[in-house]
C-alpha cells in the first residue's frame, strides 16, 4: 500500500475521518501511540509525537489530516501535544500536501456576557493556557501549510461519551443560562472530509458547529424529558452569557450537518 492520506492521531474522531476516506478509495496511514488501536483498513504506524518524529520518508501523502488529544487538559500538554507534536509531524513530510486540515477547537473563542452570532471574522480570545496553545497550533499549522486549512469544532457529542446524559439523570445541570454550541461526531468527521475533497479550494479557517446554539437549561429539559429525569433549572434568555457561533461559511461550501441541532442528536438517548 501507498498511502496517499496522513492522519496524523487516529483517535475516535481521527478514526472516523480516515474509515470515511477509506470508503471513498484513499489509501490512509494513521500515526497513534499504539498503531494496534488503529481500525483496518487503515495502516496503523506507532509513534509518541510528544516524544520524538515519525519517520515517513517512505511516504508522500496527498491529503494530511490533524486531528490529535491532549490529556490531561493542561498548557503543558496541549503545547506537547498540539504544538511540538503536530510540528514534528509535519517537519518529517518530504514535501508539504496538496491539502490539510487541522481539527483546533472553538474553546480558542472567548466566553461573553451578552454574546452576538461569532464567526470566522471574529478575533481568537482564547481565556486559559489549553486554549493560546491552540491558537500556537494553528499558527504552527499556517507556517508549514500556508494553503492549509484550520476547521475549530464546537463541543463533540455522541459515540460513548455520556457525560452531559449523566449530569441529567442526576440532577447536577448548572449554569442552565449559559449558551452552547455542539457538533456530533459524524458531522465533524463528514465536515473534514468534505473540506479535503470539495472541488473548490476551501479557505484558512472555518467552524464546525451545528445549527443552533442553545442555551444548556434548553439542552439539558430536553435530554430530562427522555430520560425522565428531574426538570433541570429554566433558562432565562436574559441572562444568557458564553457564546453563540455561526455554521454559515462551513455551510457556504456544500457541507449541512446531518443532526442539525441537539433534539435531532440526542434523539436516541
Amino acid at each position: 500500500m501507498t498511502p496517499d492520506v496522513l492522519l496524523v492521531g487516529a483517535g475516535d474522531l481521527g478514526a472516523a475521518v480516515g474509515l470515511r476516506l477509506a470508503d471513498l478509495g484513499h489509501d490512509v496511514l494513521a500515526l497513534r501511540r499504539d498503531a494496534a488501536k488503529v481500525p483496518a483498513p487503515l495502516v496503523g504506524r506507532s509513534v509518541d509525537l510528544t516524544r520524538e518524529p515519525p519517520d515517513l520518508s517512505d511516504v508522500r501523502p496527498r491529503l494530511v489530516v490533524v486531528a490529535l488529544t491532549a490529556r490531561p487538559r493542561t498548557e503543558e500538554a496541549y503545547r506537547a501535544t498540539y504544538v511540538d507534536g503536530m510540528a514534528r509531524a509535519l517537519d518529517a513530510l518530504a514535501e508539504p500536501p496538496e491539502r490539510a486540515v487541522l481539527v483546533s477547537s472553538t474553546a480558542v473563542h472567548g466566553s461573553r456576557e451578552r454574546p452576538d452570532l461569532e464567526d470566522e471574522t471574529t478575533p481568537a480570545a482564547p481565556s486559559d493556557g489549553p486554549g493560546r496553545m491552540l491558537v500556537a497550533a494553528e499558527e504552527a499549522f499556517h507556517e508549514r501549510v500556508p494553503h492549509g486549512t484550520v476547521l475549530r469544532l464546537s463541543g463533540l457529542y455522541g459515540g460513548s461519551s455520556t457525560r452531559l446524559l449523566d449530569q441529567v439523570r442526576e440532577g447536577r445541570v448548572s449554569d442552565p443560562h449559559r449558551w452552547t454550541n455542539r457538533i456530533h461526531r459524524t458531522d465533524a468527521a463528514a465536515a473534514v472530509v468534505h473540506l479535503l475533497t470539495m472541488p473548490a479550494e476551501p479557505e484558512r479557517l472555518y467552524l464546525g458547529t451545528d445549527d443552533e446554539p442553545a442555551q444548556m437549561g434548553d439542552v439539558a429539559a430536553y435530554l430530562a424529558g427522555r430520560l425522565g429525569a428531574p426538570a433541570p433549572p429554566p433558562a432565562d434568555p436574559e441572562q444568557g452569557h458564553g457564546k453563540r457561533l455561526s455554521n454559515a461559511r462551513l455551510r457556504s461550501t456544500g457541507w449541512a450537518p446531518t443532526l442539525p441541532t441537539y433534539r435531532e442528536g440526542y434523539a436516541r438517548a
